[in-house]
């Protein structure tokens, strides 16, 4: 990834949690702004393999069958500075108070999806 992209990938994660404008609105509101952020290529995959574990980048690449370093690279960025993932003293990725809820959160819509799939 080019410093130019990783700035950028920055300055945009940066966004996610002042309140500006998400992608494609002209409103800040706080679903708006959240459904900008797991509508990212594999963002709600990286929240996923994150729910028991705390993983290094490599680690958890490879969990991520196909993705790519640089977009790796841009999710972490993101999803930490929206505040739902968080370093620790090893270097290790894991899951905040804040991504733990929206997990929880999620559970109602992963019964659904699995009712859904065992009808179709």
């Amino acid at each position: 990834m080019s410093k130019q992209n990783g700035n950028a990938s920055v300055n945009e994660a940066q966004g996610l949690r002042s309140g500006r404008p998400a992608r494609g609105t002209r409103t800040g509101k706080p679903l708006l702004v959240a459904f900008d952020l797991l509508g990212r290529r594999w963002a709600l995959r990286v929240l996923w393999e994150l729910r028991e574990d705390h993983l290094g980048f490599r680690a958890l690449q490879q969990r991520c069958e196909g993705m790519s370093s640089s977009v790796l690279r841009d999710r972490l960025t993101e999803l930490v500075f929206a505040g739902l993932l968080k370093t620790d003293e090893a270097g290790l990725y894991g899951l905040t108070h804040q991504g733990q809820a929206l997990l929880a959160a999620l559970q109602p819509l992963s019964r659904w999806a699995e009712q859904w799939g065992a009808e179709m």
